[in-house]
């Protein structure tokens, strides 16, 4: 596989989850219309879902391999957390075949999209939980590889998970402390739990593994991406 296969509505939500997709025409007619009118008009017209598809598949190519070394064949059970429609977790399922992964999403989009640190509040989506499934078996993950779990219905799965992951949402877009109670309940010694950050260092007072593995210096927050494993308390 050298691209994701999508259908138009597909590629809608992928630009909105990763707006360094868009070409800078759009770049620019986002800017002059606003980000309303972009996400409800703009994408619907104007988007060539095969180039998202494309790029789509590079950025979470370059995604897998900041955090495929910290991945194994004995990690059976993944657990997604705010990924999207889940291109990187159908790269893992490329190289580690006959994986289980547990999305945990919002199954909405929001009417103003924000980028940022968003705090203790974790109230904005971007997905559509039904396309999202569709497009994962579109792209070579079987019916029952996937668990997608809407997180507004407080059903969330409950088992020890061997990689939890989630880039660019958990304490990227809103506070970690949201989750942390829940994924101590989902983890164990070995879990490996990787997110973005711009505070690293607050969480070796967390956990008693912390590696940074990334440094992005090219947003606002200048992030860092880091694998943690075994909660302190």
């Amino acid at each position: 596989m050298i691209t994701f296969n999508l259908p138009k509505k597909a590629a809608r939500l992928i630009v909105l989850q990763r707006i360094e997709l868009i070409s800078p025409i759009l770049t620019r007619l986002r800017k002059i219309f606003g980000r309303y009118l972009f996400a409800n008009l703009i994408t619907k017209y104007f988007l060539n879902s095969n180039l998202i598809g494309k790029k789509y598949f590079e950025v979470m190519t370059q995604e897998f391999l900041t955090i495929e070394k910290f991945l194994d064949v004995n990690d059976k059970n993944f657990l997604s957390i705010g990924g999207g429609i889940g291109g990187l977790e159908l790269i893992i399922n490329q190289k580690f075949k006959k994986n289980k992964y547990y999305f945990i999403e919002r199954n909405y989009v929001s009417k103003k999209v924000k980028y940022g640190w968003g705090g203790m509040i974790n109230d904005e989506g971007y997905n559509n939980l039904d396309l999202q499934k569709k497009f994962l078996m579109m792209n070579q993950m079987h019916e029952d590889q996937i668990e997608i779990y809407d997180y507004d219905k407080k059903n969330l799965p409950e088992k020890k998970f061997d990689v939890i992951i989630s880039l660019l949402s958990l304490d990227y877009h809103y506070d970690f402390n949201i989750y942390a109670e829940y994924l101590k309940k989902v983890s164990n010694v070995n879990t490996k739990i990787i997110f973005d950050t711009i505070r690293a260092e607050y969480f070796k007072k967390i956990f008693n593994n912390v590696e940074i593995i990334k440094f992005d210096t090219n947003t606002v927050h200048k992030s860092k991406r880091v694998v943690c494993s075994q909660f302190l308390v």
